[in-house]
């Protein structure tokens, strides 16, 4: 009978242990490393978007300017370490027509004005903030660049005009598939207003651009 007891004891005791082992090993298998936690937390997308352009009146230099709205789109490379750091490359284009005009004087009313055709190109390096929750990402930005505004090609007295531009936004992608998804975002780019004809003097204000933005990414 004893002896019967004793192997039971070994027996269950045998079990335990083989349960015990089995746990470490699950656990060991669902654990995280450091290394890997970060790699869960990166990606890195290219997004495509539309927008809108609206931008503000600027005055000086007695030069009224007058931008056209216009409609434009954006390529957008981005990478996410963490919550924290990010950062993105963007070139976008839309059509930055002008039209110029002035008045010399009360004296000499003989107001004068000059349209401008031209298209405008942006390129900026951005700094991204992002936090993930569910398959919804909400997202800040900030960053410089530079804007290109470039009169169309048969105009005369006209001149290519490149001015650094300050760029910020938030935004919030939507994930509808695992490597797919929507983007809104809004930006807003302030720069000195460009000077795109040789008639005039510059007006030497700051101006600000409003871009809503409806678009797609593609996680890599």
């Amino acid at each position: 009978m004893r002896t019967k007891w004793r192997h039971r004891d070994f027996l269950l005791i045998g079990l335990a242990g083989l349960m015990g082992l089995a746990l470490l090993g699950s656990a060991a298998a669902n654990a995280q490393t450091p290394a890997s936690a970060a790699r869960a937390l990166s990606r890195t997308d290219l997004g495509v978007s539309l927008y809108g352009a609206f931008s503000g009146a600027t005055s000086g230099n007695n030069v009224l300017e007058s931008p056209s709205n216009s409609a434009g789109g954006m390529i957008e490379v981005r990478h996410i370490v963490n919550p924290i750091i990010g950062y993105e490359g963007t070139y976008s284009f839309n059509r930055g027509n002008q039209a110029y005009s002035s008045c010399p004087s009360l004296f000499n009313p003989l107001c004068q004005q000059i349209p401008v055709l031209a298209n405008a190109h942006e390129v900026t390096g951005d700094w991204v903030a992002s936090l993930k929750i569910a398959n919804l990402r909400p997202f800040a930005l900030a960053g410089v660049g530079f804007l290109f505004d470039v009169p169309v090609s048969g105009q005369t007295s006209t001149t290519i005009n490149t001015k650094p531009v300050f760029v910020y936004g938030a935004g919030l992608d939507w994930g509808l598939l695992p490597h797919m998804g929507l983007r809104f975002q809004y930006r807003g780019n302030l720069y000195k207003a460009p000077n795109l004809t040789t008639v005039f003097a510059s007006t030497g204000a700051f101006t600000h651009a409003s871009e809503p933005m409806i678009g797609a990414y593609f996680r890599f």
